[in-house]
C-alpha cells in the first residue's frame, strides 16, 4: 500500500522561499490590517493638498511627535507639535476625539511615531501612522516649514517621481 501526502515544499537554497508565503486569505487579512494602521507620506501630502486648494477639511490632524529642536529644524505645514512624552497630559486639550490622527516622527528609522500612536490610542484617539516619517516627506519633494519659514527641496528621485505627481501605487 502506497501513501501519498501533501507538504509545503520547502527550499533551503533560496532565502525568499524558505518560508513558505502566507495563504492568500491570511495575507489579505494582514495586508488589510496594515492600511488600517498607517497611511503613506504622499497620500497624506496629497490629501493635505486637496484640502487646502477647496477649503475643506482634510478628515484628520497631524501630530508631530518629535522635540522642539526637531520641530524647529522642519516639519509638516498645518502639524500640531505633540511631543510623545507630552500626550498623556496635553492631548485632550490639542485634540478632538472624533477627528482621526496621523502621527509621524524622524523616519523609518524611529519608532516615536509608534509609540506617540500607542499613546494616543491608550487615551481613545483614532490613529494612523505615517510611513516614512518626516524624512520622506521632504525626500519625496513635499514643502515643509522651518523655525525660519517655508522650505522645500527636489523630490529625491529613489523615493518620488520626477516627472509625474503619481508613483501609481
Amino acid at each position: 500500500m502506497t501513501m501519498t501526502t501533501t507538504t509545503t515544499q520547502v527550499n533551503p537554497v533560496n532565502p525568499v522561499l524558505r518560508t513558505p508565503p502566507a495563504s492568500p486569505a491570511a495575507a489579505a487579512a494582514f495586508f488589510s490590517a496594515s492600511l488600517a494602521f498607517h497611511a503613506d507620506v504622499s497620500d497624506v501630502a496629497s490629501t493635505l493638498a486637496a484640502a487646502a486648494a477647496d477649503g475643506t477639511d482634510p478628515g484628520f490632524v497631524v501630530i508631530d511627535s518629535r522635540s522642539t529642536a526637531s520641530w524647529d529644524q522642519g516639519h509638516v505645514p498645518g502639524a500640531i507639535h505633540l511631543p510623545t512624552a507630552l500626550i498623556p497630559e496635553q492631548a485632550e486639550q490639542l485634540l478632538d476625539r472624533s477627528v482621526p490622527v496621523v502621527t509621524y516622527c524622524w523616519g523609518p528609522g524611529c519608532n516615536g511615531a509608534t509609540r506617540s500612536a500607542l499613546a494616543l490610542a491608550e487615551l481613545g484617539f483614532q490613529v494612523k501612522e505615517m510611513l516614512g516619517g518626516f524624512e520622506y516627506w521632504v525626500r519625496e519633494g513635499f514643502a515643509y516649514e522651518t523655525w525660519e519659514g517655508p522650505a522645500e527641496k527636489a523630490a529625491d528621485p529613489l523615493t518620488a517621481p520626477v516627472e509625474s505627481d503619481d508613483c501609481g501605487c
